[in-house]
């Protein structure tokens, strides 16, 4: 479990911070420069070489892996003493961090690793601590200080410090610190059980459940966006790479920030809305990403619809209610009362009118319905699959626990 924590150091230690996160760019250009060269001297046939040019690596090279990189920071410590004013530890996760990209990379078949660019590496990980370094107003970092916190809510008991992250936002002016605690309690998934709601995300609204409940969009980027656009182009008008151009850019991004802040918080509050509801929630199993490529992608990027889907599901875990995603296909040309297929609907058809049945009602609404069902459907044990649920339709979790209690003393 993590905990953000915002950080305020002074100015002579988000230099040295900053320092840091300049150093560890280099070592993890430098690892991915040994990484590729091996490659590239793999790639020539014995028999087949090129005409013009080859590279050509020694065969007794062994390749560069995460034990063969963390040998070789010794070394490069060694002969470049700027290095070693970095914590080991700190560089150590830097190796461990290219590696797990290349094996994300070798995983998904796509997507090569690539060189981080001047400002672009914004964070470094303390990965080990024997107590807890908050305390009172302050966390101790190793070869930094005492850096004040705004510890706004404490480590909870039975909990240890497994590692601190510090990250930088806003062009390195903005700090925070994620701990990551653990425990060995093992707190098992929410189980399906009480009342449930199916939930269509859309752009109209941003969410319509199957109980017909909207949350009216909150459009962070198109409200901010005549301010965004005038800092932009004062910031392009600047001579680049000087002092005014520096602060003009610090603008546009606390801005960036501003916003990114306000659609977290946004998402957050509707997340804990629709667990006050619910004990089992459903959603779309919708690939954001690609329909952010159309003509809408504006507006499908400024709602967030991937990042509101994936904090749900945290906050449902943490307050124990149950969260599904169902397939999503159809959801919007089906009927919820008699389940017929109704045909599709173009994109401006905002009303849902079955032509067997006559159920009338909004095309989101319709959807949500559908949704549930399709949960509902999922959850509910095979020797009750001959009863369909309806949409109202609340699963027995209690009486399951009474009968189960009732069996034991039985016993």
């Amino acid at each position: 479990m993590n905990y953000t924590y915002r950080i305020y150091p002074t100015a002579k230690q988000q230099a040295l911070m900053l320092e840091w996160l300049e150093t560890c760019r280099h070592f993890y250009n430098r690892c991915l420069r040994d990484l590729k060269d091996w490659i590239a001297s793999k790639k020539c046939s014995l028999y087949s070489c090129s005409m013009i040019r080859e590279y050509i690596m020694s065969p007794e090279i062994p390749f560069p892996s995460y034990l063969e990189q963390k040998r070789q920071l010794t070394q490069w410590k060694k002969e470049n003493p700027y290095y070693q004013e970095v914590h080991s530890q700190v560089t150590q996760d830097v190796v461990k961090r290219l590696h797990n990209t290349w094996e994300a990379f070798k995983k998904r078949g796509f997507r090569f690793p690539r060189y981080k660019k001047y400002g672009r590496y914004q964070s470094f990980l303390f990965p080990q601590f024997k107590e807890n370094p908050i305390k009172g107003n302050s966390i101790k970092l190793s070869k930094i200080g005492e850096v004040a916190i705004n510890c706004h809510r404490p480590i909870p008991e039975g909990f240890k410090v497994k590692g601190v992250r510090i990250v930088a936002r806003a062009r390195g002016t903005i700090w925070y610190a994620v701990v990551t605690i653990s425990s060995d309690v093992n707190v098992p998934d929410p189980i399906p059980f009480g009342r449930g709601i199916g939930i269509d995300i859309g752009l109209e609204s941003f969410l319509v459940t199957s109980d017909n409940f909207r949350v009216e969009p909150s459009l962070f980027f198109q409200e901010l966006q005549s301010r965004l656009k005038v800092l932009q182009r004062r910031a392009s008008r600047k001579t680049k790479r000087s002092k005014n151009w520096e602060k003009a850019q610090l603008k546009v991004a606390r801005l960036h920030h501003q916003i990114s802040n306000t659609r977290k918080n946004f998402h957050f509050q509707t997340s804990h809305l629709l667990c006050d509801m619910a004990d089992m929630i459903f959603v779309e199993d919708i690939n954001f990403k690609m329909t952010a490529r159309g003509f809408l992608g504006k507006q499908m990027l400024d709602g967030g619809f991937g990042q509101f889907r994936d904090l749900l599901s945290w906050v449902c875990w943490k307050r124990g209610k149950y969260f599904a995603q169902v397939n999503h296909k159809y959801t919007s040309q089906i009927c919820p009362e008699c389940g017929t297929y109704t045909g599709k609907k173009e994109l401006s058809e905002r009303v849902h009118v079955c032509g067997e049945c006559g159920y009338q009602t909004s095309r989101d609404h319709a959807s949500g319905r559908v949704i549930l069902q399709r949960g509902l459907e999922s959850v509910v044990p095979m020797d009750c699959r001959e009863r369909k649920p309806s949409a109202e339709c609340v699963l027995p979790g209690i009486a399951i626990s009474r009968q189960v209690q009732r069996r034991k003393l039985s016993a």
